[in-house]
């Protein structure tokens, strides 16, 4: 298996757990919170929709679909606190953006050269994402380390487990 494939596995791995633990949750099970210090999961789901658009545009910029206007800025530290369903995106226009910025990301990993993983990724993510393949391996481990919640809210909903 070569670097990128195993990249678009662990990619894949974690779409896959992620949007089995969504499937069957309402929108408004979506705003339960797994203890009141952590963030629900509409808000999630808007934070790493934002964080994947930003990292993999930041590789090559104008390589993702663009985001709504205004989305980015319903999904920031500021707003994590907010529990106003109104105030964000049903889960309906949350999957269909996150299909659509996964089908970027995996465009432009295909797009990428092997030779390229290894380059450094951009100076403004670099410290956590020091080069071009672990920006996107991330992109399956940041939902996974969300979908640690869900897992959690899922049994606080009274569903049973998943995997």
């Amino acid at each position: 298996m070569d670097a990128k494939t195993a990249i678009k596995t662990g990619i894949d791995t974690g779409n896959m757990i992620s949007t089995s633990y969504l499937g069957d949750l309402t929108d408004e099970e979506m705003m339960h919170r797994p203890h009141p210090d952590c963030n629900h999961i509409k808000w999630q789901m808007g934070h790493l929709i934002v964080s994947e658009h930003n990292m993999v545009d930041s590789l090559s910029p104008g390589c993702m679909p663009p985001l709504p206007e205004g989305f980015a800025d319903k999904y920031t530290k500021e707003t994590a606190a907010s529990d106003d369903a109104a105030a964000f995106d049903s889960k309906e226009e949350l999957m269909r953006l996150y299909e659509q910025q996964r089908a970027g990301t995996l465009a432009a990993l295909e797009q990428t050269e092997t030779e390229q993983l290894s380059n450094e990724a951009p100076e403004s993510i670099r410290s956590f994402v020091p080069t071009v393949g672990s920006v996107f391996s991330l992109q399956g481990g940041h939902w996974l380390m969300h979908a640690g919640q869900w897992a959690v809210i899922r049994r606080q909903l009274g569903r049973p487990p998943l995997f």
